[in-house]
């Protein structure tokens, strides 16, 4: 199974330090058959931070899902109060390491769990993994 990956980041090397949908960018990666491939970095240009909105609000998870069409599995150090929305979307993994690179070999090592959560279509739940 292909599942495109996105990794929440502000500098394109670590996970940023808030959570998933505040991330300046997404690096999103392809695995397939037991090899990756990076693909783009996109730009959260759908929320920019704005202050204004409060943590958990449906805007906020609505925007992150516009900027991420395509993906399959959102990681990151930190997910807000979204998670639920996110989660009938995405399968969200939260990985305990500070690289993206260390984050793609993590996720690498556990596809058979991510493709056994992307195949549940009602009842997901978030994975966490460590390095």
């Amino acid at each position: 199974m292909e599942l495109k990956i996105a990794f929440g980041t502000d500098d394109g090397k670590h996970f940023n330090d808030h959570h998933f949908g505040m991330a300046k960018y997404y690096l999103v990666y392809k695995f397939f058959n037991g090899g990756k491939e990076f693909l783009e970095k996109r730009k959260n240009v759908n929320f920019e931070g704005d202050e204004s909105i409060k943590h958990g609000d449906p805007e906020k998870a609505k925007a992150t899902s516009g900027v991420l069409q395509g993906v399959d599995v959102a990681v990151a150090r930190r997910f807000g109060p979204n998670i639920t929305r996110l989660l009938k979307k995405f399968v969200c993994v939260l990985v305990r390491t500070g690289t993206i690179a260390d984050a793609v070999e993590t996720i690498n090592t556990h596809m058979d769990e991510v493709i056994e959560e992307k195949k549940k279509t009602t009842d997901r739940k978030h994975l966490i993994f460590k390095k």
